[in-house]
């Protein structure tokens, strides 16, 4: 045996010799507590996680719902889209969505929603129950990352199967999961690819499985770059330990360092086509918030270590007091070589310590503050934690002193954390859970440690240990799902509005003749997707800027800072984006703070010019061109005057300045003088309350905030009387706080009131249907519109003009122009036909290198067989000749 091996054997890894030779009759043997531990760990990980919801009364178990935030703004949305691209029902393919967004990029959603393997499952379910088929897919997804992590550490080192299956649901629920990824579930596929690719970097070290490798980076990094990058970053974090420990020398170890940068490399290439597409999606996108990075207390971090914390703004560390404990015993467990107890405990601090920092923060993130949840890699720390727990174990159960070591360090953190408001806030419920786990944890490893060559004791420490994971998981669960209910914006499964909104939708649904607009009064932030239609309501990380901006300057109104976009309910920007039938829905009655009340959703009906128009300017223009009237801007695409802007006057109050708006403090009215029988819109961005005209449409309800995360959208109010007096009352639903001016509604002190002339709007409307397409077909990706003989000047496509887009008309492709945001392409007199193709950017690239990546796979997985059949054959000709 030589030096290396010997050493490997000491410090208790495995080398890369011994792993390479465990294959035949062995292997296949040394692969069943493997399956074993992982299918405990499956087993738990499911049962304790729908325990917990059962616990909560929360869906599909109770009555309260678990679309939460993102979950029922955006994955339940984008699955429901999938599951009708998969049944043949979406309107558009993987490259537009042309429900969303009033015709959106969707390949880069597909691979930041939606390219997990495991998302394909939502066809076997019934549409009507696509609630229940994200959530067990959450739930499968969970209890994979536990049968990986259990696999992972039985691979790393042997020991008892059930101890890795515990080990590895106690990874599956650990607090980053049941906290951010359970509402989030494309991040749970980094939960899987984390163990995955450990199991990766053994293969590696081993030589063995270099094919099998690549497959599982691709997979990971196409199932969800985000997550997998991440995850890649831990695991080179593990191999490298991994080789420290195994004192290989040194050029050794660099062929391994070699071989693991080309597996990944390969990997990442492979999944190139989707992960080129995302990262130019992104550069594309309205900019999301810009945030600094800001370190939580030393109490707050030590308190997301317990059992049921919650905070979303803190690292979820949390991964059971049975694996806390073992961690906390590894320094001190004399069993254990002194260089694996260093190394284990030293990467777990430094992981630990590097959430804290602002650099390692960002480098963790891909360079990039995230939006929202500043501590997205914290289940990086929870696997390590895990594994070195899995190292105090495997070597032998801790002795009594370190156990002791270990208990004493629990309650100096108990003691810290006490000190938290995440602890302090339900101290009556978090320290009679800790008391019990801490016990159970304890009591099962002494008797664990008694138990030896005795399986009665065993068996019992098994149980008591099992037990005391499942309890606390299942509480800090049900705990998450309570306090999220309470924190966050939540919406309803589907149900009779969502039906009813949908067959609203179907009956009146002609596209490409025209669009339905499925409603202003949205049920989620992606309603198009989830009951049908083709609207203005997007909601992506990846919302294009040039449709965000170009929505906003027509008076739109969104929510989370620009990338949740709404429906604007406007006769002009109808016509202007070809919506020939649109649903009006009453107040959702899951939202409490709404007004109830009214029917059932109905439809009206408009003249709608074609998608494709034509207009007599040659010009070309952008957004930037737009002025600060959203009126005026609707009439630059519209391609008509049909508003009168009154002068108004705003009674009473403090009257602010011209460049912020006037403040509505209290009980207001705007007064005006318009035209009888005209439309009165209010447009009012950063006013947040009702207004109401007199004897018009009914009271119209405003949102908006002084952090500016949402503006409200201009809306109808009714119809100018005979008198032609206009007079909107408003009524802010902030109180009166003239120490904070920022908090106070603002109205625009010019041009808030528009006054719109139907009869214009009608004569315009007839115009762009004289003129424009007079047939139009939608493919995928691809528009075809008839033109009439003779067009000249630009012919208008009602889409927003996101990179990509490419025309013909009559000619040559050329890149597509852009009028006031959307799809552009001059016309000479010639051409009878217009023809636009979108082509994501980054896809060619993106095909480029993945196929380069695949040739290269190729050559490595066929070139050793060539060498091996070849050298093979002089020996077959010289047992031929003999």
């Amino acid at each position: 045996m030589n030096r290396t091996t010997l050493a490997g054997r000491e410090q208790g890894v495995k080398p890369a010799g011994d792993i390479k030779r465990e294959t035949g009759p062995a292997g296949r043997f040394a692969d069943r507590p493997r399956a074993s531990a992982a299918l405990l760990a499956a087993l738990l990980t499911t049962v304790a996680f729908c325990a917990a919801d059962v616990a909560a009364r929360s869906y599909p178990f109770g009555p309260r719902t678990r679309s939460v935030n993102d979950l029922g703004n955006q994955y339940v949305p984008f699955h429901a889209h999938l599951w009708d691209l998969l049944h043949g029902r979406a309107d558009g393919g993987l490259l537009v969505n042309w429900q969303s967004g009033y015709g959106s990029s969707f390949l880069p959603d597909v691979g930041t929603y939606l390219s997990s393997p495991f998302a394909l499952l939502v066809a076997v379910f019934p549409r009507d129950e696509i609630d229940l088929a994200v959530y067990a897919i959450t739930v499968l997804k969970t209890a994979t990352a536990g049968a990986a992590m259990a696999w992972l550490l039985l691979s790393l080192r042997r020991g008892r199967w059930w101890a890795a299956g515990l080990l590895g649901a106690s990874y599956a629920l650990c607090g980053w999961s049941l906290a951010l990824a359970s509402y989030n579930p494309m991040w749970l596929d980094g939960l899987i690819a984390l163990p995955l690719l450990c199991l990766v970097g053994e293969w590696t070290m081993a030589g063995r499985r270099p094919l099998l490798g690549v497959v599982i980076v691709a997979l990971a990094w196409i199932a969800n770059f985000y997550t997998a990058y991440m995850a890649t970053l831990g695991a080179a974090l593990v191999l490298l330990l991994r080789l420290v420990l195994a004192e290989l020398p040194w050029r050794r170890a660099l062929a391994v360092v070699g071989r693991a940068a080309v597996t990944v490399g390969l990997g990442i290439g492979l999944a190139a086509p989707l992960v080129v597409v995302v990262y130019y999606g992104t550069k594309h996108a309205y900019p999301g918030r810009e945030g600094q990075f800001a370190p939580v207390g030393t109490e707050d971090l030590l308190a997301r270590l317990l059992p049921t914390t919650y905070s979303y703004s803190s690292p979820a560390l949390y991964v059971g007091l049975t694996a806390l404990v073992l961690t906390l015993a590894l320094p001190f467990h004399r069993t254990v070589p002194v260089k694996v107890r260093a190394g284990w405990t030293g990467l777990v601090l430094a992981v630990a310590l590097s959430l804290q920092w602002a650099p390692t923060s960002l480098a963790w993130h891909a360079f990039a503050v995230p939006n929202g949840s500043s501590y997205r890699q914290a289940f990086v720390v929870c696997a390590l934690l895990v594994i070195a727990a899995w190292h105090a174990l495997a070597y032998g159960t801790p002795d009594r002193r370190a156990l002791g070591a270990a208990a004493v360090l629990l309650v100096l953190i108990a003691a810290v954390a006490g000190r938290s408001p995440l602890v302090q806030r339900h101290s009556h419920f978090t320290w009679p859970i800790v008391a019990l786990a801490a016990a159970g944890a304890l009591g099962g490893l002494a008797l664990l440690a008694l138990g030896n060559g005795r399986p009665a004791l065993v068996g019992l420490a098994a149980l008591l240990l099992i037990g005391a994971q499942f309890g606390e998981a299942a509480a800090t669960s049900a705990v998450a799902t309570h306090r999220r209910l309470n924190e966050m914006d939540d919406y309803a499964p589907w149900g009779d509005r969502q039906q009813q909104q949908a067959d609203a939708v179907d009956r009146a649904d002609a596209w490409p003749r025209y669009r339905t607009e499925p409603g202003r009064e949205q049920t989620v932030g992606n309603d198009p997707m989830v009951v049908g239609g083709q609207g203005a309501q997007y909601y992506s990380s990846l919302t294009s800027d040039v449709l965000s901006r170009t929505l906003t300057a027509l008076g739109g109104g969104w929510t989370s800072r620009g990338r949740s976009l709404q429906s604007l309910d406007n006769p002009v920007t109808d016509a202007v984006f070809s919506v020939g039938a649109r649903v009006h829905n009453p107040p959702d009655p899951h939202q409490k703070w709404l007004p109830q009340g009214g029917g059932p959703s109905t439809v009206t009906r408009q003249d709608a010019p074609p998608l494709v128009t034509v207009r007599p300017a040659a010009a070309r223009t952008t957004p930037a061109a737009f002025g600060p009237s959203p009126y005026r801007n609707q009439e630059l695409l519209l391609g008509a005057r049909v508003y009168t802007l009154p002068r108004t006057t705003l009674s009473g109050g403090r009257q602010g300045d011209e460049e912020r708006g006037l403040l509505v403090d209290g009980a207001q009215t705007f007064t005006a003088r318009c035209r009888p029988g005209s439309e009165v819109f209010l447009w009012a961005p950063h006013y947040s309350g009702t207004a109401r005209l007199p004897g018009g449409g009914g009271q119209k309800l405003y949102r908006s905030d002084a952090e500016n995360t949402k503006i409200a959208a201009m809306q109808p109010l009714g119809t100018v009387p005979a008198t032609g007096r206009v007079r909107i009352e408003l009524q802010p639903d902030q109180p009166d706080q003239p120490d904070q001016p920022d908090q106070l509604g603002r109205v625009p002190a010019r041009g808030a009131v528009g006054c719109l002339d139907t009869a214009r709007l009608r004569a315009a409307v007839r115009h762009l249907k004289s003129t424009g397409a007079t047939k139009v077909s939608v493919s995928g990706g691809t528009v075809h519109a008839q033109l009439p003989g003779g067009s000249r000047g630009t012919a208008v496509v009602a889409a927003p003009r996101i990179a990509g887009w490419r025309c013909s008309a009559g000619g040559a492709e050329t890149p597509a122009g852009e009028f006031y945001g959307l799809i552009a392409v001059p016309l000479n007199g010639s051409a009878t036909s217009l023809t636009c193709t979108f082509h994501p950017p980054g896809l060619r690239l993106g095909t480029a290198v993945g196929g380069a990546s695949l040739l290269v796979l190729l050559l490595i997985g066929t070139v050793p067989a060539v060498r091996r059949r070849a050298a093979a054959r002089p020996g077959e000709r010289t047992a031929t000749a003999h």
